[in-house]
């Protein structure tokens, strides 16, 4: 599906513009360093859905005017072509197999290629910290398969970094990955929006939500 399409542009801008902001406003804690007097730089990656291209949605950035985003540089790349399983084998733009749709709790997963994927996000990050951005200005966002991606990709690098935001995604992952989590990652702030309510456990009148099988990993929700 594309992004580019009127009131779904509106809407994942708007939201994404709130995660990011709430994000910015309240950082992790972070020892103070020289290159913190200089100008804060931040980095967004933002990572689209199944058959999408990173180009169909660059038009997101041109709606961030707020001061906050001064500084920003944004990356929207775009996911190798490749069979994919759910889709009967059809070649399309995928970040990684599904193995099936829709997703529910117990659906398989293709984490062979997903940590291919999360690999590629890592040594994108890698390069801007190299480049002088600090992790904790480093967010990833994605939208359905790329919000999948974006949960992978966040909690399983092995530094803090500054938040993440997933629209539409779900659990692209095992129990079992919970063993490649760092405490580093678990303290990332991860803002969630409309993922499967068999993978998350919303707490009523609470702003957090946490996964009913990772109960000590939790999750910024705009529910």
């Amino acid at each position: 599906m594309k992004l580019i399409k009127g009131s779904v542009v509106l809407t994942i801008t708007i939201t994404l513009s709130s995660a990011i902001l709430l994000l910015l406003l309240f950082p992790q804690n972070q020892k103070p360093s020289s290159s913190s007097m200089s100008r804060a730089r931040s980095f967004v990656l933002w990572l689209h859905g199944l058959g999408d291209s990173g180009p169909a949605n660059e038009p997101i950035k041109t709606l961030f005017t707020s001061s906050q985003f001064r500084d920003t540089k944004w990356s929207f790349p775009s996911a190798p072509s490749a069979p994919v399983t759910c889709n009967y084998g059809s070649v399309m733009p995928s970040w990684f197999d599904i193995l099936e749709i829709p997703v529910a709790a117990d659906s398989p997963n293709d984490e062979s290629s997903l940590l291919k994927a999360v690999r590629n996000v890592h040594a994108t990050i890698d390069k801007e910290i190299a480049a002088g951005i600090n992790p904790n200005n480093i967010f990833i966002c994605g939208f359905s398969q790329g919000g999948a991606l974006t949960l992978a990709s966040v909690l399983l690098y092995p530094k803090t970094l500054g938040g993440g935001a997933v629209f539409s995604g779900w659990v692209p992952f095992n129990s079992s990955i919970i063993e490649q989590i760092t405490p580093e990652a678990k303290q990332v702030l991860i803002f969630s929006s409309s993922m499967c309510a068999t993978l998350i456990f919303l707490s009523r009148g609470s702003f957090f939500v946490k996964l009913s099988y990772f109960p000590s990993i939790f999750f910024k929700s705009n529910s």
